[in-house]
């Protein structure tokens, strides 16, 4: 098993700490720069041993960047990071994102799966800008690993069974955050989360033929959505700190995966 995790907002960085407490060690850890014909990539790479199985952890920052500050989501390099994905030969991608909640049963540091996502940016995103190839994405997600994850998000969060645990992802496509008529209109539209980036990166997984998957952590209310202060303003680094603060169900997912 080669596992690739994609990290935002909502998962910064991923060590070695934590894994010999539930039983697998890591037998080797590498910081490595991969290039690509889009751009180089940086992977953070551990070989672990599991129950005296050896398995593969690729571990990309979607946010990369040179200056170290961090790319803003309009500019991340997603056809590069995928193809990365795809170079290092990984069997599924997990991709955790931190998002805005629009759905009322997707509370703020709630964690579940995107099930579906809705794009209506404009933005082209694709391998075949110079060749006509027509990829079906009915299914955007690997719909047997989601399964899976929802039953450890459950047991997880201690959900009952008759909680929600998929979502649709509307894509936003930023910087700025949305306004209070744009959530409205995304709520009718089918929108149940929103966020800047996740849907791209399904895309060009979906091309490759990449089984992908996407954790999704409420990190806040939606604009227009917080109960009792429809005005309040959203700030990115109070967004940060409460998608960080539930990277717990996020880390069994990616543990249930590897075992």
């Amino acid at each position: 098993m080669r596992l690739g995790v994609i990290g935002g907002t909502g998962l910064i960085a991923m060590g070695t700490d934590g894994f010999e407490s539930h039983g697998i060690s890591v037998k080797q850890h590498d910081n490595m720069v991969v290039e690509t014909p889009f751009g180089p990539v940086p992977l953070n790479c551990m070989t672990l041993d599991v129950n005296g199985v050896e398995k593969e952890l690729i571990f990309l920052q979607r946010h990369h960047s040179e200056s170290g500050h961090g790319c803003p989501p309009h500019m991340i390099n997603h056809h590069a990071n995928i193809m990365a994905m795809q170079d290092a030969d990984v069997d599924l991608v997990l991709s955790v994102c931190s998002v805005g909640a629009i759905a009322p049963t997707f509370q703020p540091g709630k964690v579940a799966v995107a099930n579906q996502y809705i794009d209506f940016t404009g933005v082209t995103t694709t391998f075949h800008s110079d060749e006509s190839v027509f990829t079906s994405v009915t299914q955007p997600f690997d719909r047997q690993t989601n399964e899976r994850l929802i039953d450890v998000l459950r047991s997880e969060q201690s959900l009952d069974p008759s909680e929600p645990m998929m979502y649709t992802y509307w894509l936003a496509q930023g910087p700025q955050f949305e306004t209070v008529a744009e959530v409205n209109a995304i709520e009718r539209l089918g929108g149940e989360m929103v966020g800047m980036t996740m849907p791209r990166e399904a895309k060009l997984a979906k091309e490759l033929d990449l089984p992908y998957v996407a954790v999704c952590i409420s990190s806040n209310w939606a604009a227009g959505r917080e109960p009792g202060d429809g005005s309040k303003d959203l700030n990115h680094t109070e967004v940060s700190a409460q998608a960080n603060d539930r990277l717990g169900p996020v880390r069994a997912c990616i543990l249930a995966l590897l075992k």
